[in-house]
């Protein structure tokens, strides 16, 4: 593991270079330009809170607008940095049939490119929390542990991801669907303490209520949504509790990933 940063250091260059490229590719003609990276997270809060006007999800004392952006700019960086890198390997096999380098760089440079864009979008979350008079407090110095954490999440599915889609190109098809499926599972249309009112408060589920809250947090999202939210608009440190389980089952897949990618690499230029 320590060679692959050392990897990624000497190669971070070319890293930059090719997250440039992503993105000035992206949106190359694009009348909006890079603001369609804003637009998403906009446009979908703007849905999930006319779906919450008929359906009645409580949001506490936070303003339901700002609660589901604050959780949909830690979602749209994962969902877009695993949609781009399951299709990074296979997206630059010419690269990879005339030189070598290492080809986790590719995973990587398009986690990167998506850096940028969640960049972009923390003004949109800043320009909500002006108007909505919300203060950023101390607890606002979590958010930077918490993105590098989601960082590695992406980075554990698109490692693998990736090195599957050379093989089998129904990976890409599936990816979407999948991750909007996480999605539904995840507190991004809804806050966690709805999850935890229904199941540890009012045993919902019964007898495997607490079961069905464990396993609802060793989906790493789970805890990074709910530490970003309660860093930032809460005015709380991170929930260690919600964010243990996902991050363990992240330290135990992540090398598993990473040797898989390493394993698959040998072949990409025969294969791809």
């Amino acid at each position: 593991m320590i060679s692959a940063l050392r990897n990624l250091a000497a190669y971070r260059e070319l890293i930059l270079m090719l997250a440039w490229r992503n993105i000035a590719v992206q949106y190359k003609q694009a009348y909006l330009g890079i603001a369609w990276a804003v637009l998403k997270p906009v446009m979908l809060m703007l849905i999930f809170t006319l779906v919450r006007s008929f359906v009645g999800i409580e949001s506490g004392n936070i303003p339901y607008p700002i609660l589901t952006f604050a959780a949909l700019l830690p979602w749209t960086f994962f969902q877009d940095s695993v949609s781009q890198g399951v299709a990074s390997v296979v997206g630059n096999a010419s690269l990879v049939r005339k030189i070598y380098f290492p080809r986790e760089i590719f995973p990587v440079t398009a986690t990167v490119a998506k850096l940028v864009e969640l960049g972009i979008s923390f003004l949109i979350l800043g320009g909500l929390m002006v108007y909505y008079r919300m203060a950023p407090t101390v607890y606002a110095f979590w958010v930077p542990p918490i993105i590098l954490y989601a960082v590695v999440v992406a980075l554990t599915a698109s490692l693998a991801g990736s090195a599957l889609n050379v093989y089998y190109r129904d990976v890409r098809s599936a990816v979407p669907v999948l991750l909007s499926l996480l999605m539904y599972v995840s507190p991004v249309m809804y806050p966690l303490s709805l999850v935890h009112k229904k199941l540890i408060v009012e045993h919902a589920a019964g007898a495997w209520s607490d079961l069905l809250y464990t396993v609802y947090t060793v989906n790493p999202m789970t805890g990074i949504i709910d530490g970003f939210q309660k860093a930032l608009l809460h005015g709380q440190s991170p929930d260690f509790a919600v964010i243990w389980p996902g991050f363990l089952a992240t330290l135990l897949v992540f090398p598993f990933s990473y040797l898989f990618f390493k394993r698959a690499e040998g072949d990409f230029a025969d294969v791809i």
